[in-house]
C-alpha cells in the first residue's frame, strides 16, 4: 500500500487522519504508529454556530480601506518570507520526482577509445560502447514509502507557505489599522495642544488682569507640556509602524509613511459583525496551518514504514549490455551481455537500524502532538478573537457616551472659566477626561477592526489555493480547501 494522492479538500479528513497513520507502515506490521486520542468539538463554546454566508478569502477588502488592500495586496507579491517559502515548496517538489525516480532502473551509458602497444598488440583502434542497468524492487514497500513521504512534503511545503501568507496579510492589516490609530491619536494631540494654547493665554490675560493667580497660568502651561510631550512619542510610533509596513510589503521605508500622513482624513477602518461561521471542523479543514501538521504527520509515519522495510531482503536486478570492434562498420557484429538478480539481508549492525526506527517513531509521536496542537491553537484563536470583536462593539458604544460627555463637559467648563464662574482646576481636569475618552474610543475602534482581523485569520481566511502552484510531478493537482470553501 502506497500513498498516491492527497486529497485536503474533504471536510471531514482531520477526523479521519488517524486512519491515515498507517499508509506509511502497512507494509510492515509490526510499525508502532501512533494514534490520536483528540476529538473535535461539534460546536463552538462561546461562538454562534449560525453559517457564515461572507466570504473571507480576501476579508481585508470588507475593511473598506483602500490604502490597507493596497499594502496587503502587494505583500502577497512582494513580501520575502513568502519568496523563500515558495523556494522551499519548489524544493519538496524536485524532492518528490526524486523519490519517484525510484521505481525505475537506473542506466548508465559507457564506451572508449584504445590503441594497444607491444609486440603483441592488435592493429588499429579498438572500439566499444555499452550500458549498464540496475533496478532495485519494491517488495517491502522501501521505496513506495519515501514517495508517499515526498509528497506529504510536499503538501506540508504548500500548506505552509499558504499558512505564511495569512499571517503576513494578518501583519499587514493589523499593522495598518493601528497605523491608522496612532495618526488619528497624533491629530487629536494637536488640536489638543491648540486648546491648551488658547487655554494658556486666557489665563496669563485673566493673570495680568488680576482676576487670578499665577496658579491657573502654572498649571496651564503644566498641561500644555504634557500634552506637547505625547506629540513625539506619537510620531515616533507612526515611523516605526510605517517602517514595520514597509518591510512587509518589500520595500525600502518612506512611501508607506506619506501615504498615511497624507491621508490623515481616513478613520480607523470599521469591520462588518460576523454573526456566526462554520462548525470546528469545517474550520479546521480551511485552516492552512493545521493542513500542514497534519500533512507533517503523514509523512512521518510514512517514513517509519521505510526504515522498517530496512530490516527485510532487499532485491536487486543489475545488468550490462556492450560491444566492440575496430571501427563503425563492425562495432555490433559481436554483443555481449549479462543480467544478475542479488538479494541481501541485514544480519548485523550493532542496532543501528533498530534505533533509526525507534526515532521514526518518536518523530512521528511528536509530528502528532504537534498536529493536536495546531487543533488546540486554532480552536482557542476562534473562541478568543469571536469574544474580543464582541467586547469591542461593547466598548465602542461606551466610549461614545465618554467622549459626548466629555464634550459637553469642556464647553461649559471653558464658558464658566472665561465668565470667572469656576477656577482653572475644573477646565484642566475636563479637559484631560476629553483627550482621554477621544484616545480611548480610537483605541476600541482599533481594537474592533483588529479582532475583526485575528477573527477572520483564525476562520481560515487570508488565502486561496488559487494563490499557490500545488501541482504535483507529472501535471496532478493537489486539491487543497481555503476560506471560500462551503
Amino acid at each position: 500500500m502506497g500513498l498516491t494522492n492527497i486529497n485536503f479538500g474533504a471536510k471531514g479528513a482531520l477526523l479521519a487522519a488517524p486512519a491515515l497513520l498507517v499508509l506509511g507502515a502497512c507494509t510492515t506490521p509490526a510499525a508502532n504508529v501512533p494514534q490520536s486520542t483528540l476529538s473535535t468539538p461539534a460546536d463552538w463554546a462561546l461562538s454562534d454556530v449560525a453559517p457564515i454566508t461572507t466570504d473571507l478569502t480576501e476579508y481585508w477588502t470588507l475593511l473598506g480601506d483602500p490604502l490597507l488592500t493596497d499594502f496587503v495586496e502587494q505583500a502577497i507579491v512582494e513580501n520575502r518570507d513568502l519568496a523563500q517559502s515558495a523556494a522551499r515548496l519548489e524544493q519538496a517538489r524536485a524532492s518528490l520526482v526524486q523519490a519517484r525516480a525510484g521505481y525505475y532502473p537506473t542506466v548508465f551509458a559507457n564506451g572508449g577509445v584504445n590503441r594497444d602497444i607491444g609486440d603483441n598488440a592488435r592493429d588499429g583502434v579498438q572500439l566499444s560502447l555499452g550500458a549498464d542497468a540496475n533496478w532495485e524492487l519494491d517488495l517491502f514497500g522501501q521505496i513506495s514509502g519515501n514517495v508517499a513521504a515526498a509528497r506529504a512534503d510536499f503538501a506540508t511545503a504548500g500548506y505552509s507557505q499558504a499558512d505564511l501568507q495569512r499571517l503576513i496579510v494578518g501583519q499587514v492589516a493589523i499593522a495598518t489599522i493601528n497605523a491608522r490609530a496612532t495618526a488619528e491619536q497624533l491629530e487629536i494631540a494637536r488640536n489638543t495642544l491648540a486648546f491648551q494654547d488658547d487655554n494658556l493665554q486666557i489665563a496669563r490675560w485673566r493673570n495680568q488682569a488680576g482676576l487670578v493667580s499665577s496658579l491657573d497660568v502654572e498649571q496651564a502651561r503644566a498641561q500644555r507640556a504634557a500634552t506637547a510631550a505625547t506629540i513625539p512619542l506619537l510620531e515616533s510610533s507612526l515611523v516605526a509602524t510605517a517602517n514595520a509596513i514597509s518591510t512587509l510589503i518589500g520595500e525600502t521605508p518612506g512611501r508607506v509613511l506619506d501615504e498615511i500622513e497624507s491621508d490623515v482624513e481616513t478613520r480607523v477602518p470599521a469591520p462588518p459583525q460576523l454573526d456566526g461561521f462554520a462548525p470546528p471542523a469545517e474550520v479546521l479543514s480551511r485552516r492552512p496551518d493545521v493542513r500542514a501538521a497534519e500533512a507533517n504527520l503523514i509523512a512521518s509515519s510514512a517514513r517509519i514504514g521505510v526504515v522498517r522495510a530496512q530490516l527485510l531482503p532487499l532485491v536487486r536486478l543489475t545488468g550490462s549490455i556492450g560491444t566492440g570492434g575496430t571501427n563503425f562498420s563492425n562495432l555490433f557484429d559481436v554483443i555481449t551481455g549479462s543480467i544478475f538478480g542479488g538479494i541481501s539481508q541485514l544480519l548485523f549492525d550493532g542496532g543501528a537500524t533498530a534505533a533509526r526506527v525507534d526515532s521514526a517513531e518518536a518523530g512521528a509521536r511528536a509530528s502528532l502532538a504537534a498536529w493536536e496542537q495546531e487543533i488546540l491553537s486554532a480552536l482557542e484563536e476562534v473562541e478568543s478573537a469571536a469574544v474580543d470583536q464582541r467586547t469591542a462593539d461593547e466598548r465602542i458604544d461606551i466610549q461614545n457616551e465618554a467622549v459626548d460627555a466629555a464634550s459637553n463637559s469642556v464647553i461649559l467648563a471653558r464658558s464658566q472659566y472665561q465668565a470667572g464662574l469656576t477656577d482653572f482646576r475644573t477646565l484642566l481636569v475636563a479637559e484631560n477626561q476629553l483627550l482621554a475618552a477621544r484616545n480611548n474610543l480610537v483605541g476600541a475602534e482599533a481594537d474592533r477592526a483588529t479582532a475583526f482581523v485575528r477573527l477572520t485569520q483564525a476562520l481560515g481566511g487570508g488565502w486561496s489555493a488559487s494563490d499557490f502552484d500545488f501541482t504535483l510531478p507529472g501535471g496532478a493537482v493537489l486539491q487543497a480547501s481555503d476560506g471560500n470553501e462551503e
